[in-house]
């Protein structure tokens, strides 16, 4: 079933509950994907509806550290909250020690030495991992660390 439609039978569950901060939520996501739809011109594949589920937890994340940043608390456990709903609709996150692996495996593909080579390795790495659940942050940290130490 199309994530446009689990949503709607959702946000009717929600309704019935009475869940207006789990209500909100989901109304925010599925205008998302309805607009991501609109511009797009057709109906979203799996893939797309995850790319715009993946870049509302992104910017609730980014939120959360600017609004935590300025004291703003009652805004961080608002965000918070609808972070937590929002990620239920991701796949689970691509552990840490397949993460290592992916990133050891196109270091050694590519060949790369030194932190000049991060482009190269950042590209493979992401390419492998599309479609996954992963924080391109973390992503960036390993190569980074990988490429500075001994291999």
């Amino acid at each position: 079933m199309p994530l446009i439609q689990q949503l709607a039978a959702t946000i009717a569950e929600a309704m019935k509950a009475r869940d207006q901060a789990r209500l909100s939520a989901l109304r925010m996501l599925k205008a998302a994907l309805m607009n991501k739809e609109v511009e797009m011109g057709r109906p979203l594949t799996d893939a797309e509806d995850l790319q715009v589920v993946g870049s509302l937890v992104k910017q609730r994340k980014d939120s959360i550290d600017q609004f935590a940043k300025a004291g703003r608390h009652e805004l961080v456990a608002k965000e918070t909250a609808e972070l937590a709903i929002i990620e239920t609709y991701l796949p689970p996150a691509l552990g840490a020690e397949d993460l290592e692996r992916i990133v050891a495996e196109v270091i050694a593909e590519t060949g790369a030495t030194s932190p000049k080579d991060m482009g190269k390795v950042m590209k493979g790495v992401m390419a492998k991992v599309a479609g996954e659940q992963v924080d391109g942050k973390a992503v960036n940290e390993l190569v980074k660390k990988r490429l500075a130490g001994p291999s």
